[in-house]
């Protein structure tokens, strides 16, 4: 063995499957971004907050799909190391967040490493089985938000 750890079979459950690749996936990248200090979490939030911001929590965590605890949760980290800043929201009930010149050099830091975590995926897996991955994601997506509002 090379230190890569056992390679277990397929679940029968594809939830088990599903949850199994979504940590490979976060950990290629982690590992790719770990020059930059950020996680591929904290880059994309960054990266959001940047594209959509400044912006309260409510609508980051929609866009996102993220649940507000989680997403309050991480935010308060990159707060803590000066990326991102709060700012009064005209919803006094919200806080609203903007990236800090750290966070935008930051992310410019890391930008290269993701792209080259990109690569590696598109060069181990192939274009065809990422982009099936996607329609997968979103038929997902679908099929939960079609669940929530069955229960609602």
């Amino acid at each position: 063995m090379s230190g890569q750890g056992h390679i277990q079979k397929p679940s029968a459950c594809f939830c088990v499957n599903m949850r199994r690749a979504s940590r490979a996936i976060t950990k290629i990248y982690d590992q790719a971004l770990a020059p930059s200090g950020l996680k591929l979490t904290q880059y994309s939030l960054l990266k959001n907050i940047d594209a959509h911001g400044p912006l309260n929590t409510s609508a980051l965590a929609r866009l996102l799909t993220l649940e507000r605890t989680t997403l309050v949760r991480n935010l308060k980290l990159l707060e803590t190391a000066g990326l991102i800043e709060n700012s009064p929201s005209p919803d006094l009930r919200e806080r609203q967040v903007s990236i800090t010149d750290h966070g935008r050099q930051t992310v410019a830091l890391a930008q290269p490493l993701w792209k080259q975590a990109q690569r590696t995926m598109r060069q181990q897996i192939g274009i065809e089985h990422l982009e099936l991955l996607g329609h997968l994601a979103a038929t997902l997506e679908g099929i939960a938000i079609g669940q929530d509002e069955l229960s609602a």
